[in-house]
């Protein structure tokens, strides 16, 4: 019976120190690569990473079978023994910096914290001062504790001691119900780290009062604990810094538990339950055992994906009908290329049927006409769109399919081509213009040829239609980015008693990553229109700055300040439309200023119209760094002012 008893508790603890491994490895992941900018995050995969080694010991561990063999892992296991303090100590300052309550003797302390570890750590590899003498008892490895070990304990006691009480005091400077319920689950979760670790100093210390069975026994309580709170501590850093709703950072964290740490883990144990099979089945027991992993694997990925439903409901309780509605409108909304293909289908079939060689689809963008779809050599839809006046070529398409029905008399020849307008689906828009080759001489139409064509160019306006009512969810989207970027930037900043500075400067516009997007759109209404009226930069300083200057209006204030950011990046040389230090300033003024066609901008400035594009977008970038540097700049004055008055005050 005490075989047996041995015999499970060295699974247990195998199982439990593997399976710790496995989620201490995948949060430091996780938390390393979505969130390591936070403090906190940086000061728990320190402390992780300490917990890791010590369990990736207890691993190897249980599977050397020689004392000599086993000294040297052993030894490896104190690097993480002698640091857990230190971290424990950066991880509490981190957090309780969050709040406001910045310590330059408390950072010294976590300096000294790490400088300890080392020294602690040196003298279990190199003396006898610290632990010695190997021992194995049964199937357990320990050291001899050495005349300091008493000093270690001390030191690591006083440094869990001094987190809790960092923690606390963060706790209590929480305002929100929130953070205070976070800062709880993390006080009790903390203590996980301690309790892996404990079992390495009692054995060292106190081994000759404990059964090997009672050692295993608190080993595996450790364990369990750390399993269960490392869990807990890395779902709470999960949400420090990161400007996403907390149901985004849950989803993703859930289904990154289950398909990374429980298959982990399932495997696992299927490694250490598969029992010998060569003498029932015949084949070497690793040859089962792949099989086994990879059905199990499979399956596993199978039933999360099934399971992902009820696992959602459980996770947004509170939200269920909107997110499976924002689920199903991924599936149906249609992307610029998804547009493009059912344009292009809709040509081939009108080619194919009016026996036609080439065919093309342009939309309207302002003033300019844009090819959107073209099937046959694409030099035919270049010659046509070369050849165009768009202005002339809109009247002469004005009285085209204003009856009901299509008849033949609504085709308009214009350039060896036959065009005809496509129109919104209430007809007072018009979307664009479909235009083929002219076709051979034949007889008219028949009937059913008309019916066909009509069924077709139906097909055309309303895939157009629906990419127009698209871009406009689209651009009112992006519009509101800037504001449901600050909904979650206040929605995942705890209050606390003290606020920083730090948090106004990041909830300003300017370090928004946003701001270009506002820019571009302020300026494509530079002259009037709501992108300006009710851009997201009239908030900025220098946009109120500018407002007694420009009677008072927002829009016309914003327009002067966009002009004076154009205006800084003029070179101080000679102007030229081709060189290449004038090509940013010329972009903006031509276009923006002045509101020149871009064929005509592309053609004096010498370049493609793709070529212009991509500079545009740099132009862009540059007047929205202009803005932030002035905006930048109108603050520090303000504060300057603010301290000037205050000083003259108090003199």
């Amino acid at each position: 019976m005490s075989d047996i008893l041995l015999a499970a508790l060295r699974i247990g603890n195998l199982f439990l120190a593997s399976a710790n491994v496995i989620v201490a490895f995948a949060l430091l992941a996780y938390v390393a690569s979505h969130n390591l900018r936070s403090p906190v995050a940086q000061g728990f995969c320190a402390l992780i990473s300490f917990v890791l080694i010590v369990f990736a010991g207890d691993v190897v561990l249980a599977n050397v079978t020689s004392l000599e063999s086993a000294a040297l892992w052993m030894h490896a296991q104190w690097l993480g023994i002698a640091f857990v303090p230190a971290a424990y100590l950066h991880f509490s300052d981190a957090l309780l910096r969050t709040t406001g309550l910045s310590s330059p003797w408390r950072r010294r302390a976590v300096a000294g914290g790490y400088a300890a570890g080392a020294v602690f750590f040196l003298l279990s590899v190199f003396t006898e001062w610290l632990v010695y003498d190997g021992v194995q008892e049964s199937i357990v490895f320990h050291f001899r504790a050495g005349p300091l070990i008493w000093a270690f304990a001390f030191y690591y006691f006083a440094a869990t001691v001094w987190g809790v009480y960092n923690i606390h005091q963060a706790r209590s400077r929480c305002l929100t119900s929130t953070s205070r319920r976070r800062m709880a689950y993390l006080a009790l979760a903390f203590a996980a780290p301690g309790l892996g670790v404990f079992p390495y100093l009692l054995s060292a210390t106190m081994s000759h009062l404990f059964s090997v069975n009672g050692v295993l026994v608190l080993t595996l309580a450790g364990n369990l604990a750390v399993a269960v709170m490392t869990v807990v501590i890395g779902y709470f850093v999960a949400y420090q810094g990161v400007l996403l709703p907390d149901r985004v950072i849950k989803h993703s964290m859930v289904h990154y538990l289950l398909r990374g740490p429980l298959v982990g883990a399932a495997m696992l144990v299927l490694i250490l339950v598969t029992p010998g099979v060569e003498r029932v089945l015949g084949v070497p027991r690793d040859t089962v055992l792949i099989f086994s992993i990879v059905i199990a694997s499979v399956l596993f990925q199978v039933a999360i994906s099934l399971g992902k439903p009820a696992i959602d409901r459980l996770i947004f309780r509170k939200d269920r009908a909107e997110i499976a509605w924002i689920q199903e409108l991924d599936r149906h909304l249609l992307t610029s290329t998804d547009i493009e293909q059912i344009l292009e289908n809709v040509l081939v079939a009108l080619c194919d049927l009016l026996r036609a060689r080439s065919g093309l689809i342009v939309t309207l963008q302002g003033d300019e006409l844009c090819l959107q779809a073209f099937c046959g050599p694409r030099e035919a839809s270049g010659a046509v769109l070369g050849r165009t006046v768009p202005e002339g070529l809109l009247v002469r398409l004005e009285p085209s399919r204003r009856a009901a029905a299509f008849s033949e008399a609504d085709l308009v020849l214009y350039n060896s081509h036959v065009l005809l307008p496509l129109r919104s689906r209430d007809g007072k828009t018009m979307l664009g213009l479909l235009g083929v080759e002219k076709w051979a001489a034949r007889g008219p139409l028949e009937e059913a040829e008309l019916e066909a064509v009509g069924e077709l160019v139906r097909r055309a306006e309303s895939a157009l239609d629906d990419m127009r009512l698209q871009q406009e969810i689209f651009a009112l989207l992006r519009r509101m980015e800037p504001e449901i970027e600050q909904l979650q930037r206040w929605g995942s900043t705890p209050r606390y008693v003290q606020s920083g500075q730090l948090e106004a400067q990041e909830a300003s516009l300017v370090h928004s990553p946003s701001l270009a997007v506002m820019v571009r759109e302020a300026l494509s209404h530079y002259w009037g229109g709501p992108k300006l009226s009710r851009s997201p930069l009239l908030g900025l300083q220098i946009v109120r700055s500018a407002l007694e200057a420009n009677d008072g209006v927002p829009a016309k204030a914003l327009r002067a300040v966009l002009r004076e950011a154009i205006e800084r990046l003029r070179p101080d040389s000679e102007r030229s439309a081709t060189a290449s230090e004038w090509v940013v300033y010329n972009i903006l003024d031509y276009k923006y200023l002045r509101g020149d066609r871009i064929r005509d901008i592309a053609a004096r400035m010498a370049m493609s119209e793709s070529d212009y594009y991509r500079k545009q977008r740099i132009a862009i970038e540059e007047v929205a760094k202009a803005l932030a540097a002035m905006e930048e700049s109108a603050q520090a004055g303000a504060q300057g002012g603010g301290r000037d008055a205050a000083t003259s005050s108090l003199l």
